[in-house]
C-alpha cells in the first residue's frame, strides 16, 4: 500500500456527502478516538512524539492508537523516504515490514491483517470541513482551494494514512509530511502532527525502525458512537 502520486483532477463542484452511517464512527467495527493523545515512536533515530486528533479524524486517529496498544508498529521498517528532487514524505508502519522472513522489495504492500476476522482491517477516507459538526467519509475534496476549508491540513509535520488508489483502503501505513503539500489536502487523511522530534524525522533514512511505539497520554477508544 503505496501513497500514490498519480496527480488527481480537481471537480468543478464539492462530491456529495457520503453516509457517515455507513462509513462514520457510528457503525465503526474499529474504535474512534474521543479527545486528543500523545503517542511516542522509538525510532533507530531517536524519539518522536505525535499529537492526534479525535475531534477532527476520530475514526483514523482510533485506528492508529489501537494499532499503537497492539504492538503492530513495534519493529517496523520506514520503508519509503522522499527528500530529493524536493521535500515529500516519511513513510512506514507497514505490518509486513517487522517480519524477517519478508524481503525489503515487498515493504509497502502490506495491511494490518485483525487476528479476529484473518482479514485486513481497511478504513474509509475521512476529512473534516471546519464548518462542519463531523468529518465526511469515503470520497476526496478535490475543489480548489479546499485546503482552506479542512481542519487538517498538510503542513510540514502533519501525519497521515497512507493508501492505494482506492479512498477507503488505508490500514496501518502512514507518513509525515516534510513539507507542506496542499497537493494532497482533502485526498488523505491528515489525523495528527509531529509536536516533539521533527529533527529526527529529517534525519531518518529508508531501512530505519520504529523500535517501539507507545500511548503517553490520552488515547480513549469507543466503538459504535458511544
Amino acid at each position: 500500500m503505496v501513497l500514490m502520486l498519480a496527480p488527481l483532477a480537481l471537480a468543478a463542484c464539492s462530491p456529495n456527502r457520503v453516509s457517515q452511517g455507513s462509513l462514520g464512527c457510528a457503525t465503526a467495527t474499529t474504535p474512534c478516538l474521543s479527545g486528543p493523545a500523545t503517542v511516542a515512536l522509538q525510532t533507530s533515530r531517536g524519539e518522536v512524539r505525535i499529537e492526534l486528533d479525535g475531534e477532527a479524524a476520530p475514526l483514523t486517529a482510533g485506528n492508529f492508537v489501537d494499532l499503537v496498544k497492539r504492538g503492530v508498529y513495534d519493529g517496523t521498517v520506514f520503508h519509503r523516504v522522499v527528500r530529493d528532487p524536493t521535500p515529500f514524505v516519511v513513510q512506514g508502519g507497514d505490518p509486513a515490514s517487522a517480519n524477517p522472513v519478508v524481503p525489503p522489495s515487498q515493504y509497502g504492500s502490506g495491511s494490518y491483517v485483525d487476528p479476529a476476522s484473518g482479514e485486513a482491517r481497511l478504513i474509509p477516507l475521512e476529512v473534516k470541513l471546519k464548518d462542519e459538526a463531523s468529518p465526511r467519509y469515503g470520497q476526496p475534496l478535490t475543489d480548489p482551494g479546499v485546503s482552506r476549508e479542512l481542519s487538517l491540513v498538510h503542513q510540514r509535520g502533519a501525519v497521515a494514512m497512507a493508501r492505494s488508489a482506492d479512498p477507503n483502503s488505508a490500514s496501518a501505513q502512514f507518513y509525515v509530511a516534510l513539507e507542506a503539500l496542499p497537493e494532497l489536502d482533502g485526498r488523505y487523511a491528515v489525523f495528527g502532527r509531529v509536536s516533539e522530534g521533527m529533527e529526527v524525522i529529517d534525519t531518518i533514512r529508508q531501512g530505519d525502525k520504529i523500535t517501539k511505539a507507545s500511548l503517553v497520554s490520552g488515547g480513549k477508544l469507543v466503538r459504535g458512537g458511544d
